[in-house]
């Protein structure tokens, strides 16, 4: 059944093994209109270890993907499902993206084709692990990707992507302490995967910017989206 409208609900996605207690995280899905018509593009976006899936930028992008003819997901990660302050290690982290790639087969009237990972901070961290694992998608894209510890460029946490395959979008501020924009060029000259780089003028880790930036946060949203949207279209060759 084809949708005439874009619908959101709330969807609860099962863990492979309980973490604190929990069997199952919250997600909200997101159906766009006439789907599972047309180019059937995917795309999960998760959360930084200091926020959850409602983080507005995490909302906004999922809400206007939507509307541009996505299927989009987003979840909690287990820690902020349990309401935890720090976050779950590695592995529970990967599981837990895991789940909620698998849940978007759950209809297999309506599998997608094109699948499209990636998220803030944490997210983008894990949903570059996922992908040098083997995990097939079409795409990540990497916003506030953490490259290295506050204000300490020399110190570059980059093997991660040089496993990477697929066609990774960098989407940085330039006032994140823990992503130098130099170093990432440096970094991103010795992966053999495709990358773009893009920076948001006055933006920190959090895509926050200052009053007098001139910017506001509706304006860097609506940027950081036409970045993402006008890379998938790229990467698809459409």
């Amino acid at each position: 059944m084809v949708e005439p409208e874009s619908r959101f609900s709330e969807v609860k996605i099962p863990l492979d093994e309980p973490v604190h207690g929990l069997s199952e995280v919250s997600g909200v899905l997101g159906v766009p209109r006439w789907w599972p018509t047309g180019a059937r593009v995917s795309v999960v976006i998760a959360h930084d270890s200091n926020s959850n899936m409602d983080n507005p930028l995490v909302e906004y992008l999922q809400r206007e993907l939507t509307e541009r003819r996505n299927l989009t997901l987003r979840f909690n990660f287990p820690f902020a499902e349990a309401k935890k302050k720090r976050p779950d290690n590695d592995a529970v982290l990967r599981r837990a993206f895991r789940a909620a790639i698998s849940s978007l087969a759950a209809d297999p009237t309506a599998v997608p084709a094109h699948l499209f990972v990636g998220g803030l901070g944490l997210a983008a961290l894990v949903a570059a692990e996922l992908s040098g694992m083997r995990v097939r998608v079409d795409g990540l894209f990497l916003l506030g990707f953490p490259l290295h510890p506050q204000k300490k460029p020399d110190q570059v946490s980059a093997e991660l992507l040089y496993r990477v395959v697929a066609p990774m979008l960098f989407v940085q501020g330039t006032r994140d302490r823990y992503c130098d924009i130099d170093a990432l060029r440096r970094t991103l000259s010795k992966v053999g995967a495709p990358t773009s780089l893009f920076s948001e003028e006055d933006a920190d880790h959090r895509f926050g910017v200052l009053k007098k930036s001139h910017r506001t946060p509706e304006e860097v949203q609506q940027s950081v989206l036409n970045l993402i949207d006008r890379w998938i279209q790229k990467v698809l060759g459409t």
